[in-house]
């Protein structure tokens, strides 16, 4: 079966804290203006495509195609949700240290939501410049409450619209400590729209605020999930009659013999498909968040992480795995750890069906269309990449 039945008899002991950062998570979905910081931004281009980031709280807002407008992660949190005094969360940003919320005491003590690392301001560490066939720049950043530092380098591969992103995470502390990583980025529209495809070769899933899986018996398979009653694909996501304003999270890990991981977002309308790819035992965890406002399709995350339980410490340290995988990771003091992911763009026609596979061999990125009377395949070749 595709939709595989929950255990009815388990109970998720933490539903005041899944309320809590359901209710955060509807306010992030809420439409409306947002403001426009004007911090300094690094951009990276080539005669194919820009990236642009933000050093104010060091999202990527822009990657797109210099001859089409659409920019698919443009998504900014709406201005009344903004703090006045630091970054806000856009684009595609980092969680780091944690991912959701922090517990009420930690809270108390300002600590945010998602981790410092959206919250802060990075700095330039080297410009742009030309490295054997790619524009690269690295920046940074340092996290005070969680006593990490953050180094990233950015790779635009020339004449491609493709991106290589390194990230080294780095202890400061004399302690060793837990910690999570999760990227999230966040499409909107004018890209996102109810004809936009999600897909992914994630596996084994289950729904936040819902009974957790006691094993992969018991788990959703992707694309489906139970969610309000309904069984849901998550390929898709659409308008409603109704005019109802809310969100949802859907975690998934990938098969044990997966390499890499994969998401991909393709929208007929606007020609483009995003995609992503990294391998698993880097983020074992790939995160949906769906939302919508007044009925209508707001944002969606395709967020990849080494978690995928939207709780506080203290509940991921009682729970400790969910289908085999574990829910946050140990950094040591003085320590550094290294995490790499890709982002890449491509064209499509606008009789498009999604993505059945990504796969990278022999330094060859390969996407095939899903089965249709013209299955199409995209490819770029591209070496080694991480």
């Amino acid at each position: 079966m595709l939709l595989r039945k929950q255990n009815t008899g388990a109970q998720n002991t933490t539903m005041s804290c899944t309320k809590r950062f359901l209710v955060s998570l509807i306010l992030l979905s809420l439409a409306g203006p947002s403001y426009v910081c004007e911090s300094e931004r690094l951009t990276l281009r080539d005669a194919v495509a820009q990236v642009v980031v933000a050093m104010a709280g060091g999202g990527i807002i822009e990657f797109r195609f210099l001859d089409q407008e659409v920019n698919p992660l443009n998504w900014e949190i709406p201005r009344d949700m903004a703090s006045i005094d630091q970054p806000y969360l856009r684009g595609h940003f980092l969680c780091l240290d944690r991912w959701g919320a922090p517990s009420e005491s930690e809270a108390k003590h300002g600590v945010p939501f998602h981790g410092e690392a959206p919250r802060v301001f990075w700095r330039i560490v080297d410009q742009v410049h030309c490295v054997e066939g790619y524009q690269q720049a690295t920046i940074a950043c340092e996290l005070p409450l969680a006593r990490i530092n953050v180094k990233r380098t950015l790779r635009l591969y020339k004449d491609e619209a493709f991106l290589v992103v390194q990230e080294r995470v780095t202890n400061v502390g004399k302690l060793g400590r837990i910690y999570n990583m999760v990227q999230h980025p966040s499409i909107a529209p004018p890209f996102l729209d109810p004809a936009t495809i999600i897909d992914s070769n994630a596996q084994y899933g289950f729904v936040q605020g819902g009974i957790v899986p006691e094993s992969r018996e018991t788990a959703y398979m992707w694309p489906n999930a139970l969610i309000q009653g309904n069984v849901v694909d998550l390929r898709h996501f659409r308008n409603e009659d109704a005019d109802l304003t809310y969100s949802d999270v859907s975690a998934f890990i990938f098969d044990d013999r997966e390499k890499y991981g994969w998401v991909t977002a393709c929208s007929p309308n606007s020609g483009l498909l995003l995609g992503y790819l990294w391998k698993t035992e880097d983020y074992p965890w790939l995160d949906i968040w769906r939302a919508r406002s007044k009925g209508q399709v707001v944002a969606r995350g395709l967020e990849f992480g080494t978690t995928g339980y939207h709780q506080p410490y203290a509940e991921l340290v009682r729970t400790g795995r969910i289908l085999d995988r574990p829910l946050y990771e140990y950094i040591d003091a003085g320590e550094t750890v290294e995490k790499s992911y890709a982002a890449f763009l491509f064209k499509v026609p606008s009789d498009f069906q999604g993505i059945a596979e990504v796969a990278y061999r022999g330094g060859e990125l390969k996407l095939t269309e899903r089965p249709s009377p013209n299955s199409r395949q995209l490819s770029l070749p591209l070496g080694e990449i991480f």
